[in-house]
């Protein structure tokens, strides 16, 4: 009976010292960073990963997170230098430099997150206060976000958070104002579109009438040469009839006549001519005793 009372009062003894072991050691992983309280009374911090040991039941462990976070804040409207409203969406990256300052003034990420929500804001409806639209969305953009950055990394200290950076997601226009930019800026391209066609077909007339203008000039040459030619021709064409006029006359007049009785007999024609015309003095008899004389009827 007293062996049997031993053996349960030592799983006893052993199921109390597994509870209290389980509630004095602890893990702190390499991703974290841990504050002791007891009773809410902060007592210390521990930060390098490995098995730590705490008073059981009366202390409690408070882990906080040592990687980069991040805080997408909602989209906020701002208001630009030359009184241009701009939709912004921020985006920060933080992490947790002093644990202790950081449990005492925010309590946990959640209350970090709304507070650098409500810091970054500021700065940066500041910072856009004092730019143009144009530039705030243009080339300056990195230069303005990181002002908002430097401040917002000083204000963030006395919350116990480093700001590692802070970016724009994305800019916009109000959803009201987004038609008519739109619009303008179609009304724009469509202004440059008619501009070009303009250019096009300003640059069309001139090259089409350079082209008329090249035509007119070949043409005018090309019969110029031609007239040349021709006369150059006809004059070639009398210079050898007249040559050949001028060594057998008779027989040039004979292929003449020739010429002139293809062209009109054997057509259906009546021609009244008087028999002694020149037109038949070679129709006469070949026993005419005057070759050159037309025959005697």
């Amino acid at each position: 009976m007293t062996q049997r009372l031993f053996g349960f009062g030592g799983l006893v003894l052993l199921f109390v010292a597994f509870i209290i072991s389980r509630q004095a050691l602890f893990q702190v992983n390499e991703t974290e960073q841990v504050i002791i309280t007891q009773f809410g009374e902060y007592k210390r911090t521990v930060q390098e990963p490995g098995l730590a040991t705490k008073l059981p039941f009366v202390q409690t462990v408070n882990r906080f997170d040592r990687r980069i976070l991040s805080s997408d804040a909602p989209k906020a409207e701002y208001l630009t230098q030359d009184k241009k409203r701009l939709v912004a969406d921020p985006v920060t990256r933080w992490r947790i430099a002093d644990p202790l300052q950081f449990f005492k003034t925010v309590r946990d990420e959640s209350g970090a997150r709304a507070r650098l929500d409500d810091l970054v804001f500021s700065e940066l409806r500041r910072e856009v206060a004092s730019h143009e639209f144009d530039v705030v969305i243009g080339t300056k953009r990195e230069i303005i976000m990181d002002n908002v950055a430097k401040t917002a990394r000083e204000k963030a200290k006395e919350f116990g958070i480093e700001v590692v950076d802070v970016r724009i997601k994305r800019a916009d226009l109000p959803q009201e104002v987004q038609m008519s930019v739109f619009q303008r800026m179609q009304a724009e391209r469509e202004r440059e579109a008619k501009r070009y066609r303009s250019e096009g077909e300003e640059e069309s007339a001139k090259l089409k009438a350079e082209t008329d203008k090249q035509r007119t000039i070949i043409l005018a040459e090309a019969k110029q040469d031609a007239e040349k030619l021709r006369g150059e021709g006809d004059a070639t064409a009398t210079r050898i009839y007249a040559e050949a006029y001028g060594k057998d006359a008779e027989f040039y007049a004979f292929v003449r006549s020739l010429q002139a009785y293809e062209q009109f007999l054997g057509k259906r024609s009546t021609l009244l001519l008087p028999a002694d015309g020149d037109l038949f003095r070679y129709l006469g008899s070949p026993n005419s005793t005057d070759a050159g004389q037309p025959a005697r009827r």
